[in-house]
């Protein structure tokens, strides 16, 4: 049985919720994590998906790139991302040729020679290039303040000082500067999906800034590495630290009511039980916190992105020629124009389900096949991570099973267009027969780890400074001074990052 009393109880065991729990003990807080489902992790676990088959998949977030180094050394975790050697491969038609646009991290004679091959695509990759350096030396600048108090907006453009990149990045729609610096729809669009992924908006909505700039800055270089065992490695790594600096954890704990007075928070359990302490951190969604506070909760965009997972026997052979290996190894962009991004924006707000439905693919295990098991490595089996873009949670209301079926079907059409070999001759299949394939809409999402209408950023993302006539303060700050946000739903959270975590634990030391 755990104490009445604690320093801070921590609503929610994902990534966030270990991260700030850890700080705050080895501070010499007492610290109680509070975990409705078994086991920890939230978004950020590890699954055997298809349990005929050896092979852990990074279910909900698969990729790491906000994590800051700091956040990794100060907690003293064993965790290890790699480098992709390939950023993207598209598939594309030019005057009924399959060919495709290929970008090597390193860039190099075939990423030239790809570039080359299309449309105004040497003026393309001399803007690629220009607009990707201006960005990058943005994100040296900007990262660090992620783990710093929240600067106000005229602080941070000051701290910054590159005015012409925070004008384009901060100030104006992102789909201006895009449509403005490049010609060929499909590099234009390769560029438009990092502003898209888990935002419903047009790219000339400057929520599509905020989440592009999200994509851009981590770390100071805007690398997404493949997290080395899978995303479900980090929980286990943050599991570890945490126990070791004190941390009380109880799973299969969900609560039930969340309430403050001047002197203390008191949590309520499913089970009638009531704890209390001087502070509160929530991990959850701030749709949930309101809920268990019994206030009203804030409106935010739904979530858009469908995902399916695969286990496949072998890698496709794609019409274009490209080696499958290297189409694979980086994010493959799949009917991501930018015309046909807006289209599909455009046809899903109507309530339709995009005609040709854009897609996002990753193959972790030809980065890292640690996450299977010897028998398949050498067999050749790889994981897939599919996201469909433009796949609002709204589509899935009326008749949700035949919906999700409709929008795997158009997902699976949409891929198959450029691949020699249909996605589904190389499925794994279990003794009885099942394809190897699992698909999550956003209610699915909602539903199995509490995402609000499967909104992976738990609600709208904000820029990372606050207005003049905002209190200072980390951004996990809520309307009640014993409370805090500390996971997506704070100024600076999303994605895999820790950020929230850590800023939520240094706004409560900040307050001894």
């Amino acid at each position: 049985m755990s104490n009445s009393m604690y320093d801070v109880i921590i609503v929610g065991g994902g990534h966030n919720g270990l991260v700030a729990a850890t700080y705050l003990a080895k501070a010499g807080k007492s610290v109680l994590l509070l975990e409705a489902n078994e086991s920890l992790g939230g978004a950020t676990t590890s699954i055997r998906a298809f349990p005929d088959f050896d092979a852990r998949l990074s279910r909900y977030s698969y990729l790491v790139s906000l994590l800051p180094d700091k956040i990794v050394q100060d907690l003293g975790l064993k965790f290890k991302t790699l480098q992709r050697e390939v950023m993207s491969y598209t598939p594309l038609s030019e005057n009924g040729d399959p060919t495709g646009l290929m970008v090597a991290r390193a860039w190099n004679e075939e990423t030239i020679a790809s570039f080359e091959s299309l449309s105004n695509g040497k003026e393309d990759m001399t803007a690629w290039q220009t607009f990707y350096d201006e960005i990058a030396l943005f994100a040296q600048k900007i990262a660090p303040t992620f783990l710093e108090p929240l600067p106000t907006r005229q602080e941070l453009k000051k701290h910054i000082n590159l005015d012409p990149t925070w004008q384009y990045l901060m100030e104006e729609p992102i789909g201006k500067v895009i449509s403005e610096r490049f010609k060929n729809d499909f590099v234009k669009g390769v560029i438009l999906t990092d502003a898209l992924i888990g935002t419903f908006v047009s790219a000339f909505s400057m929520q599509a800034n905020i989440c592009f700039l999200y994509h851009l800055i981590g770390n100071g270089t805007g690398e997404w590495k493949v997290p080395e065992g899978g995303m479900g490695a980090l929980v286990t790594e943050l599991h570890r630290v945490a126990l070791e600096a004190g941390v009380e954890i109880r799973c299969q704990a969900p609560v039930k009511k969340v309430e403050s007075d001047n002197d203390k928070v008191t949590v309520t359990l499913e089970n009638e039980e009531m704890i209390h302490s001087a502070y509160l951190l929530s991990n959850a969604a701030p749709q949930v916190l309101a809920k268990l506070r019994g206030i009203d909760p804030p409106a935010s965009l739904e979530g858009a992105q469908m995902k399916i997972n695969m286990l496949v026997k072998r890698l496709p052979e794609f019409k274009s020629g490209v080696n499958p290996k290297d189409a694979f190894a980086g994010t493959l962009h799949i009917n991501e124009s930018f015309s046909q991004l807006e289209l599909a924006y455009q046809e899903a707000k109507n309530g339709q389900l995009p005609s040709t439905l854009p897609l996002e693919i990753y193959c972790h295990t030809l980065t890292d096949p640690t996450i299977l098991s010897p028998s398949l490595q050498q067999e050749g089996y790889h994981t897939m991570t599919l996201f469909g873009i433009h796949t609002p949670a709204f589509l899935f209301d009326g008749n949700h099973d035949q919906q999700r079926k409709a929008a795997k079907d158009a997902a699976i059409q949409s891929l198959n267009q450029y691949l020699k070999d249909p996605i589904e001759s190389v499925l794994a299949e279990t003794p009885d027969g099942k394809k190897c394939i699992e698909v999550k809409s956003p209610l699915d999402i909602e539903a199995e780890i509490g995402l609000p209408r499967g909104n992976i950023f738990h609600k709208d993302l904000s820029f990372p400074f606050r207005e003049e006539n905002e209190k200072p303060g980390w951004g996990v700050e809520t309307d009640n001074p014993r409370i805090f946000i500390c996971g997506a739903g704070a100024k600076r959270g999303g994605g895999v990052s820790g950020i929230p975590g850590h800023n939520a634990a240094m706004a409560v030391l900040a307050l001894d």
